[in-house]
């Protein structure tokens, strides 16, 4: 006959069958919850954030942004300008956010001691005068318009052009072509050129190019003290390799105030490639020429 002690003990084991059998019986109804756990980070699974870095650097007379797009990580900068001369020279503006979308795509590649940084237009109320937007475009969505005629769409909303509105030789009026065209109220009166001058002091470029059209040429930059020597190799590269004339000095007629001009009298090189048209970006020429200007670098 069991003892008080074994009745105990043969309770406890009956209270723990009846605990298993439950459990059992309430698993059926359920599907037991996959586990995971997170792969310890290593070289292969850690990524490099995406690129570009965007980032809103100015605003135009009547608001609308001024941005930049930077590539790389390096220690040398070179600056890309596009749309200083809004709608008139939209063609500069694509060729700009054509170069994004090839570095963006991987099909050109920043080399690792240099960094790109690009402003698609410099003059997004002029833009949007001739092509009805301020950002991302492509060359179908270009209306028939008599821009490259009559220089629609050339200036900003106070009606200066802002590729005289720089410091080196400035003064009020200016010209272009025949044309007596504003300058501004003084050197940088206009956002737009106080934007440019911004980006220059933060990024620091040991070179900058600026795209234009037409005149199928390269032109290096000077102001008082003549042009950089830099200038002249970087003028000679980008022209050779893609296929523009090059000039030294521009003498189509007296200018002042340009941005390449100013920047030649702080001692960064500065080329203007002018586009042979003003319905093409160019690129593939362009490619070879910004190739050969890394090339320097």
């Amino acid at each position: 006959m069991p003892t008080g002690k074994n009745k105990i003990i043969g309770i406890i084991l009956s209270v723990i069958l009846i605990v298993f059998a439950v459990g059992a019986f309430l698993s059926t109804d359920k599907e037991t919850p996959e586990v995971t756990t997170e792969p310890t980070p290593t070289e292969e699974t850690v990524t490099t954030p995406a690129l570009p870095t965007n980032a809103i650097v100015g605003t135009s007379v009547e608001g609308r942004v001024i941005e930049t797009y930077t590539y790389g990580t390096g220690s040398t900068t070179l600056l890309f300008v596009g749309g200083v001369h809004g709608g008139y020279e939209w063609n500069s503006t694509l060729l700009a956010y054509e170069f994004i979308d090839a570095l963006e795509a991987g099909t050109f590649i920043v080399p690792a001691h240099l960094r790109f940084v690009i402003i698609p237009t410099l003059n997004p109320d002029g833009l949007f005068e001739v092509v009805g937007t301020s950002g991302r475009f492509i060359a179908a969505e270009i209306p028939p318009n008599d821009a490259h005629t009559t220089g629609r769409g050339r200036f900003n909303a106070n009606d200066v052009d802002l590729n005289r509105n720089f410091d080196c030789k400035w003064k009020p009026e200016s010209t272009w072509r025949s044309k007596v065209v504003s300058a501004g109220t003084e050197a940088f009166s206009e956002p737009e050129a106080k934007t440019l001058k911004r980006v220059v002091e933060n990024e620091n470029p040991v070179a900058v190019v600026f795209w234009h059209s037409q005149a199928n040429t390269v032109y290096a930059s000077e102001c008082e003290a003549g042009v950089l020597p830099q200038t002249l190799a970087i003028m000679n590269a980008y022209a050779n390799a893609a296929n523009y004339n090059s000039v030294s000095s521009f003498d189509a007629y007296p200018i002042s105030g340009d941005a390449e001009g100013w920047l030649a009298s702080i001692g960064i090189p500065a080329i203007t490639v002018e586009l042979e048209t003003k319905t093409s970006s160019e690129w593939q020429r362009n490619q070879a020429g910004i190739k050969a200007l890394i090339g320097l670098y």
